[in-house]
Formats: C-alpha cells, structure tokens, sequence
C-alpha cells in the first residue's frame, strides 16, 4: 500500500465480492450461494487484477468493497487487494457486512488494514419483518455488531435500511428508525423494497410493497432523521455533518472509478465498461491473461449533460434552475446559488421529474 497524495481529483475503487451464505428474498445481484470453494483463487485473480490496474491509476481517494457478502472473505485478502492499489493519504475504505458475520476480531483486522468506513445490512430493527425479506440475522445481532465496530476504532458507521415490506407496520417502521437512530450511526442509506424480476419477491405480486404505504414511510423518515441531526444528501442516504459517502459521491457527480472482480463496473470521462458476471469467467480471464471486459458504452456530449442533471437531482445539490420545466416548480425548492433540488416529496417523484429533464421545454 502506497501514500499516493490527496491533491489529485477523487478517483474510486469498487470491488466486488460475490459469495453469499443465503440469498435475501430481495437480492437481484450478481452473489451466489454455492461458491465458496472459490474464494481464494477469486480473491488472488482480484489482487492481480488490481496489480495490473495501478500502474494506470491515479491516487486512489475511495475504495469500496460491496456485495455479496465482503465479510465472508478473510480479511487479510481483501487486505492484499488494497496493497496493490495506490491510496491516497485519509482514503475512504469502506466494506459492506452482514450483522451475523461481524465478529470483534474481524472489526480489529479490518483496522488494522486501515478500513475507515463499515456498512451494515441491517435492514430491520424488527425479527418478523427480516424473516419476511429472507435475512438470517436478527436485532440482537445488530447491536453484537454496531459495539464491534465502534470498540475496533473504525471512524464512520453506516446502516442500510429497507422499507416496504407488507409484514411491516407503520409503528415497525417507526421503531427500526428510532433503534437505528440509538446505536449513533454516522450514515443512514434507507432503500424503499423493490420487486426485482427473478427473485422470491419479484416473482410473487401478493408480496409486493404497496406505493401509498412507501411514500407515508418514505417522508416520515425523511422528518425523523432531519429531527435527529441527519442531511438528506441523496435520495436515499442521509448522513450527519462531515459522514457523506465519498464514494457513492463519485456516482452521483460522474466522476472516475475502476472496477475489479465479476460484475464490477467502470467509468472514465463518459467510457463505461463492465466485468463478466461469474466469479469462474473472472479467474479464467484473469488466470489466461484476457480481458475481463465483457461490455462497453460510450456517452456523446449530449448524454452526459443529461445524465449530469438527472444525476445532480438525485442530490441535495440540485441542478441550475433553468435546466427544469416550469410545471414540476410545487416539488422543488431553492438550493442555493442559481439551483434547485427536490422537496421530501419531490423526491417521491424523481424519476418522473428527471425523465422531464430531457424534454425541449426543460433546456
């Protein structure tokens, strides 16, 4: 692991583990079960993959570790990913955990790697409302997992929340946030269920969330954590002064980051490029000297424009005023400088909002 300085513009690092102990109800992504045996040979091709790219790379300021279940894994191999990369000094180094994994001995590893950011699948506060969404751990396991954490010394907490469940009550809901809230995390990412095709969710209606129940969800956390010292940043994540995702960042303001290991993804000034998506064709290109890349696009100038605004408003930065459509003008509000963002309930509607972006009467 290298000091490469912190002056260069923010450049990511995404790596994705893809073994799982149990798939949620909920997961469309590229993880599997059955995989396990593949780990070391995964994670050696990922630290030679990363070997390869940082010749290439500038100073690294962010690096993700996402999933799957990043937690699985040793530690000390993700540890050999990062000493092939070319941190910047003060990185974000972020890795994503499941609650009945978490152990204080790994949190202590993790440290000591120079991990500065956990994220926990937390989910639910409520054991009914995880039994629902195909979770294996329970609330108990949550807080074992927060004292982990903040005994180890690692400087910023997130939660990952899901809202919308049919087994999950307003007063659930309710009392999720407020244990959440407990336990002083430094970042909140609050995702609404949503039916993907193919998983045990997606493919049974009578389990879908309902979208009235949704919004009252969605803007009662909104006042909630706004109450409790939260910003809301993005649509979905909420942090306190100073805790915003500097990784996630880089996707909302299409900035450059390089992906390694299966499925992972890349951008570079408009030029996107993907892995393949088994963990099997990662190691044989990796092994065998190929590419990984299965995929590519290139975005013109004009479709990055639009991507930057539909992107920007998504955030709590906005977009310039003149770049909307006067009749979306109830669901926004002044950002400041020239720029308009979305209302609580403005954000509700982003979608809509965003797709009006592209039309001649929003330029």
């Amino acid at each position: 692991m290298t000091d490469a300085g912190s002056a260069s513009p923010p450049f990511g690092v995404y790596c994705h583990i893809p073994f799982c102990t149990h798939r949620c109800d909920y997961c469309a992504f590229a993880t599997w079960t059955d995989r396990e045996h593949l780990i070391d040979d995964y994670m050696a091709s990922c630290r030679r993959q990363a070997r390869e790219l940082a010749a290439e790379l500038p100073a690294v300021t962010s690096v993700f570790f996402g999933g799957g279940t990043p937690n699985l894994v040793a530690p000390e191999l993700l540890g050999e990913v990062l000493a092939e990369l070319p941190l910047a000094g003060g990185a974000e180094i972020t890795v994503e955990c499941n609650p009945d994994l978490v152990t204080a001995e790994q949190m202590q590893s993790y440290e000591a790697l120079g991990v500065s950011r956990i994220s926990l699948g937390v989910q639910s506060m409520n054991a009914g409302v995880l039994d629902v969404l195909g979770r294996r751990h329970d609330p108990e396991m949550v807080a074992a997992s927060v004292d982990a954490v903040r005994r180890a010394g690692i400087g910023q907490l997130n939660l990952d929340l899901i809202y919308g469940s049919q087994a999950e009550s307003m007063s659930d809901w309710e009392h999720t946030l407020v244990r959440t809230i407990d336990f002083e995390p430094d970042h909140l990412s609050v995702y609404g269920l949503t039916p993907e095709a193919g998983t045990a969710l997606g493919d049974d209606p009578s389990r879908h969330p309902d979208d009235d129940d949704m919004a009252d969800k969605y803007l009662f956390t909104d006042e909630l954590l706004a109450r409790a010292g939260f910003e809301a940043y993005e649509i979905s994540n909420w942090a306190r002064p100073g805790a915003r995702c500097r990784h996630n960042q880089l996707y909302w303001r299409q900035g450059a980051y390089a992906g390694i290991g299966c499925a992972a993804h890349s951008h570079r000034d408009g030029h996107r490029y993907w892995s393949v998506r088994t963990p099997e064709r990662f190691i044989a290109a990796i092994s065998t000297g190929t590419s990984p890349v299965a995929g590519s696009e290139e975005l013109d100038p004009d479709e990055r424009r639009l991507e930057a605004l539909q992107l920007a408003l998504r955030t709590s930065d906005g977009v310039p005023a003149g770049s909307l459509p006067h009749n979306v003008g109830h669901l926004l509000e002044p950002a400041g400088e020239g720029r308009l963002k979305l209302t609580a309930r403005g954000r509700l509607l982003a979608n809509e909002v965003s797709v009006r972006l592209g039309l001649p009467s929003a330029r």
